[in-house]
């Protein structure tokens, strides 16, 4: 068995269902349907990921998120019914790894389990599909050949490609790209990210690396 999961959800049978598909793909689980819970269980166990549900009764699913953040890094997968894309982009940018609308499948859960804790641990980090990043000279290639990409262009690819399946939200993506907090719009991330999927599309056109969630933001795919 693998490390502990700990899943947060106040509909029992779901919780049920869910730990039973977890186990089936190896991991152990712990289920806990009050929001108070989970901090202090959280610091006491040190789970290995957590399916953490939005909407909870004692305390909602992104204060929740925000109080493990301040003292862990564990991944954290919200789940939630609200589909508006505040609530999703809060979730991420409080700090979650990933996010999961219901109704889904269990079986989706468990593939998205097992790529959020691959990226933690480090299991993709080395595999970008012909893609290689020379942070020293700003420079970067795919499959052999330079994609010529401005300064802004391979800080935005660099951030992206350490992080597949990770979705950063415009504002973490100019955060980054401008740490001197200047005044920049959402279209300019747009305009940035559009480029540089040209660059990658005119060297590989059969494969899409960069993937846009609506009202979201962005995500690299290798």
């Amino acid at each position: 068995m693998s490390g502990m999961i700990l899943i947060v959800e106040d509909e029992e049978k779901l919780a049920r269902l869910l730990a039973d598909y977890l186990r089936q793909a190896g991991y152990n689980s712990h289920c806990l349907g009050n929001g108070q819970e989970v901090v202090p269980w959280v610091q006491s166990h040190k789970p290995e990921l957590i399916l953490l549900d939005l909407m909870l009764p004692g305390k909602g699913g992104l204060e929740i998120c925000k109080e493990i953040r301040s003292f862990s890094s564990v991944p954290i997968i919200m789940t939630t019914a609200r589909v508006e894309e505040i609530d999703r982009l809060l979730g991420l940018e409080l700090g979650a790894d990933d996010y999961i609308c219901k109704p889904f499948s269990p079986r989706e859960v468990v593939a998205r389990v097992k790529a959020v804790l691959r990226r933690a641990q480090g299991g993709e980090a080395g595999n970008l599909q012909g893609l290689v990043l020379d942070e020293s000279r700003y420079r970067a290639t795919l499959n052999n050949r330079d994609l010529q990409l401005t300064a802004v262009e391979f800080k935005l690819l660099s951030l992206l490609a350490a992080s597949p399946g990770r979705i950063f939200s415009r504002q973490q993506l100019m955060d980054h790209i401008y740490p001197d907090q200047r005044v920049v719009s959402d279209r300019t991330i747009d305009s940035h990210i559009k480029k540089l999927r040209r660059k990658l599309a005119i060297m590989e056109s059969e494969r899409e690396y960069i993937h846009s969630l609506y009202g979201v933001g962005y995500k690299f795919e290798p």
